[in-house]
């Protein structure tokens, strides 16, 4: 969670659209000639007759699509069960507090998700990996970009989503869903991130923050607050050291993102391969020394974010200095 690298979210997600809004690779825009061969050769074959494949795979759309327009208007017809214009339905499992925040479609958002085929087997689960999900809401199929945007943090609902504003006709090529299938999701809606309501938010946080007794800010905008001291004599790390610390990193809002103490096991890193926030901060320090640091956007994962950050959260920190180790001798193993 330390490191300068920016994760990008989960790429086992069956709810990524597939190309339905994907950048465009500008080189791949053309099929080469072998491929283009290989596509006529598939459905014209030589002798005029319809590749059997083909006509398999029409057939499995056609019955598909009469299956999932059936179950489709079967299902409107149940109590709780809301239409919009689009052809989405949706069912209220669970309503969260009136204050949380409801998405647009640019925003980034944090879910527990389950989907499901309409005859309930599961092919994709968020809770089944154990990780919450995180993506961009315009970058997923369009079912989802609709119908997230109708709940507020907090709320449960049941989607039920048309193949047109799922996978269409193809399906999930080689994959588990067909062409045409309708599909059934179960959505919790965590978080919303925006990054210009982020950074509102750290700038009063941290502005307020800085009137603490106890809080002290160095120029680049780095608040520190000293908890504990070790011994006068305890060594103190230059930028290019190995250190040995225990942390817990939580939000403004005292959401724990990442913790070694948790984990049970201290953290073992050079003091130049971290955000900028810990390789000032912890220069601050000495071994011995529990120091609480308050970083803002631009010292830590700035606009992108990274996992559990959204873009321009201002995060926190306890850190304890354990140890430091100098780059030219042995480095420390985790």
């Amino acid at each position: 969670m330390l490191s300068k690298t920016l994760l990008a979210a989960s790429a086992v997600l069956i709810i990524t659209s597939c190309g339905q809004n994907a950048e465009v690779d500008a080189d791949a825009t053309e099929p080469s000639d072998e491929a283009a061969a290989a596509a006529d050769t598939d459905e014209t074959p030589a002798d005029g007759n319809e590749n059997p494949a083909t006509a398999a795979t029409d057939k499995l759309a056609t019955e598909n699509l009469a299956a999932s327009t059936a179950f489709l208007e079967e299902n409107a017809k149940r109590d709780g069960v809301k239409t919009t214009d689009s052809g989405l339905q949706y069912m209220v499992l669970e309503e969260g507090p009136a204050d949380g925040l409801a998405p647009v479609s640019t925003d980034l958002v944090q879910v527990h998700y389950v989907g499901t085929l309409k005859d309930g087997v599961e092919f994709d689960s968020s809770r089944a990996r154990g990780a919450a999900a995180t993506f961009p809401l315009n970058r997923v199929i369009p079912g989802w970009t609709e119908g997230v945007q109708l709940m507020s943090e907090g709320d449960q609902f049941r989607f039920f989503l048309p193949p047109e504003l799922a996978y269409g006709d193809s399906g999930t090529p080689g994959g588990p869903i067909g062409p045409n299938e309708a599909l059934i999701f179960d959505v919790e809606l965590i978080k919303v991130q925006n990054p210009e309501r982020n950074l509102e938010a750290a700038r009063a946080f941290l502005a307020a923050n800085g009137t603490k007794d106890g809080v002290q800010t160095t120029p680049s905008g780095l608040q520190y607050q000293v908890i504990t001291e070790g011994a006068d004599d305890a060594a103190s790390p230059d930028e290019d050291d190995i250190v040995k610390v225990d942390y817990v990193g939580t939000l403004i809002n005292g959401t724990e993102f990442d913790s070694s103490v948790g984990r049970g096991q201290p953290a073992v890193f050079p003091l130049n391969r971290v955000i900028d926030g810990w390789t000032e901060g912890v220069q601050l320090m000495s071994v011995g020394d529990k120091y609480r640091f308050f970083i803002p956007p631009e010292l830590g994962y700035g606009v992108r974010g990274s996992d559990a950050i959204g873009p321009n959260e201002a995060l926190v920190f306890e850190v304890e200095l354990l140890e430091v180790t100098d780059r030219t001798e042995p480095e420390i193993s985790e």
